[in-house]
């Protein structure tokens, strides 16, 4: 066969390797209604409800038995949008607040999902957990190494559930591609390239500063430990991802999500080296600061991963936006949230393996299954699918690629003491800087 006779690769087909529980592939309500009784039902409060704090929350009130009671949002009119929403969605109106500190106060909260910048992570988790709620945050966990590590030990010491917004973790699919991966097929896999092409990400375009914030944002509470700066549109809500600040780019923004499908795979935790590359090369005199294009080798004990990253670009490896695709010598397999396939390398105009066609992503979305997941785990105080020490393992590989980035050299990471090799400059930028009347919480 000739290698690139799509054609007659498609018509091929074989077994498929079975992933996913039963439970994953039942209707959202009948999955979590069996933990409940009749007059049994988990509220939860939600801080930061503008972007993916409020998708979360939708999630989670597709499962019956699960009501909102209270909101906290810095910007006042993002807050009586959201709170009118949940009002019409479910027939109540929660109680609404500016001061996350005052929602961890109702007692009728059991769960919080934190949907703030990644900046408020940490210190809002660790909160959550002291007063009392099980936890469900957004990723990446937080915006420095030092912050993922006082995490796990804040779930450890207060015993709480924490689910980490990466929600590939529930989504069959996914699982169904990681069992191929390790069922041998592949051969040796010595390669795993991971990568996001944004095209949809525009250019932002410089402007002025302001004098006073717009009206209803309380301003110092969403800067928090972050460093004091005037108002910029630029650096507040979706676009504040792109800076040093508040996030860590498409790196941690995206990274986390495929990186941690690549750690899963390959059952690893923490590469020996990383080497970095890119910069402002799609829009070069924007406002961003985190690079638009860049690429990072990690170095792992017995194989490589190439992480990708560009703006302004669709076209991805393998003609994908996103993916990941699991490198080895007789196949590869490329996953992405659609779809998964197998395409087999060949000799002398054979396959070296079977090819498997494209295989769709079928029935509730992933983010709907995780939902379930922390409801079931707030239930059975079973560790959740993506649990605090999952989301540190990819957030602590994205930050790693961030920081070979901002040296400019080759990185050696020695996982057991958490630091860099003889790199005080490196291990100087595992650390959170909290500024203002905010410290970094203890403990």
């Amino acid at each position: 066969m000739e290698k690139h006779d799509r054609r007659k690769f498609l018509k091929q087909s074989s077994t498929i390797v079975a992933g996913g529980s039963i439970a994953s592939t039942l209707p959202i309500g009948s999955q979590a209604a069996k933990l409940f009784s009749a007059n049994e039902k988990i509220t939860l409060g939600v801080i930061g409800c503008n972007g993916m704090g409020f998708s979360d929350l939708k999630a989670h009130l597709n499962i019956p038995n699960v009501e909102c009671a209270a909101l906290c949002d810095v910007d006042a009119n993002v807050l009586e949008k959201r709170a009118s929403e949940v009002e019409k969605m479910t027939g109540m109106r929660p109680k609404t607040y500016s001061d996350y500190r005052k929602l961890l106060e109702q007692k009728d909260i059991d769960a919080v999902i934190i949907g703030t910048p990644d900046h408020w992570h940490c210190l809002m988790m660790v909160d959550a957990c002291e007063a009392g709620k099980d936890v469900y945050v957004e990723k990446p966990i937080a915006n420095s190494i030092e912050e993922c590590n006082l995490m796990v030990k804040a779930g450890e010491r207060y015993n709480k559930i924490v689910q980490v917004g990466q929600w590939q973790r529930s989504d069959e699919h996914w699982d169904q591609a990681l069992a191929y991966v390790n069922s041998g097929k592949l051969g040796k896999i010595r390669l795993v390239k991971a990568w996001a092409y944004m095209g949809w990400v525009p250019p932002v375009p410089a402007v002025s500063n302001l004098d006073q914030p717009p009206a209803g944002v309380d301003y110092n509470m969403w800067l928090g430990p972050a460093p004091d700066r005037p108002f910029n549109k630029n650096r507040f809500h979706f676009n504040f991802r792109w800076f040093w600040d508040y996030a860590g780019g498409l790196m941690t923004d995206w990274g986390v999500h495929l990186i941690d499908m690549v750690l899963a795979g390959m059952n690893a935790t923490a590469p020996k080296s990383v080497i970095a590359s890119g910069g402002k090369l799609a829009y070069p005199n924007d406002a961003q600061e985190t690079p638009d294009t860049m690429q990072a080798i990690y170095e792992f004990e017995d194989f490589s991963m190439l992480w990708e990253h560009a703006m302004g670009i669709d076209l991805g490896p393998y003609g994908r936006g996103h993916g990941v695709a699991f490198i080895g010598n007789l196949g590869t397999l490329v996953v992405d949230r659609n779809k998964w396939e197998v395409i087999p390398e060949t000799e002398k105009g054979k396959y070296k393996t079977e090819a498997l066609p494209t295989r769709n992503r079928r029935g509730t979305s992933g983010l709907d299954k995780h939902a379930v997941n922390f409801i079931n785990s707030i239930k059975t105080r079973e560790k959740p699918v993506c649990s605090i020490e999952v989301g540190r393992l990819a957030a602590v590989n994205a930050h790693l690629g961030n920081v070979a980035f901002k040296t400019g050299r080759k990185v050696y990471w020695n996982d057991e003491q958490g630091q860099f090799k003889d790199d005080s400059e490196a291990n100087t930028l595992l650390k959170a800087e909290y500024h203002g009347k905010w410290k970094l919480p203890s403990v």
